[in-house]
């Protein structure tokens, strides 16, 4: 499903994600970025679908990606493999890549030391001033 919202300062399109029964999410695509707010699992059975959608997704741009996984409840190695390939695809498209987490998906990233090549952000607000800047 796709709706447009527009705003008093830029227009965007919101857009329902068809992942899995196990992750859900939106996509909002602005000028400059693509918002995405996932929920639930990104692990091994969501991750083949996610990569698909988010690949399709990033070549249709812009290539500036923020994803909220703030209400993500699991991510394992495979979910982390697929943000590392996404973070990747980004920047050789000439964009940015940043991850809004919460306390779960940060101790993940963490442990195997990936927080600054993945750009783990406090909020969706800080993310959006991080693409504003570059």
């Amino acid at each position: 499903m796709v709706s447009a919202a527009i705003n008093s300062r830029e227009a965007s399109i919101l857009e329902t994600l068809n992942l899995t029964v196990s992750l859900r999410g939106t996509r909002e695509v602005k000028d400059n970025y693509q918002l995405f707010r996932l929920a639930g699992q990104l692990d091994s059975y969501s991750d083949p679908i996610f990569r698909k959608v988010l690949d399709k997704c990033l070549d249709e741009g812009p290539s500036n990606l923020v994803l909220d996984l703030a209400l993500i409840d699991f991510i394992d190695s495979s979910g982390l493999g697929a943000l590392v390939q996404l973070a990747k695809k980004a920047q050789t498209a000439g964009g940015t890549f940043q991850i809004v987490s919460n306390p779960r998906v940060t101790q993940t990233v963490k442990l195997v030391r990936l927080e600054q090549f993945l750009s783990l952000q406090p909020s969706v607000e800080a993310a959006l001033d991080n693409v504003k800047r570059s």
